[in-house]
């Protein structure tokens, strides 16, 4: 694999936190660390993509209603409305 070298900033916490996953054998090294979470937010980036595209095919996002109606027939647990105070 070909590999470019790059400079990003990154907050501190996330710096402290990649060096503990290579401390604790989790990674390879902080490259890799990285590498490895753009490459997972790469392949949700692309799901996210493929899912409007069906969107688009298929008629758009349930509606409220169609929501409601799946919901039911699947079983999901129903949402609480708020009550005033």
């Amino acid at each position: 694999m070909t590999a470019s070298k790059i400079a990003v900033s990154l907050p501190d916490t996330l710096v402290a936190h990649a060096r503990r996953a290579v401390a604790r054998g989790r990674a390879e090294s902080v490259s890799a660390y990285v590498a490895s979470a753009l490459e997972e937010r790469a392949k949700l980036d692309d799901l996210a993509e493929l899912l409007n595209e069906m969107l688009a095919e298929t008629g758009g996002p349930l509606s409220a209603a169609e929501r409601r109606a799946a919901d039911a027939i699947l079983g999901a647990p129903q949402k609480r409305k708020r009550r005033a105070a």
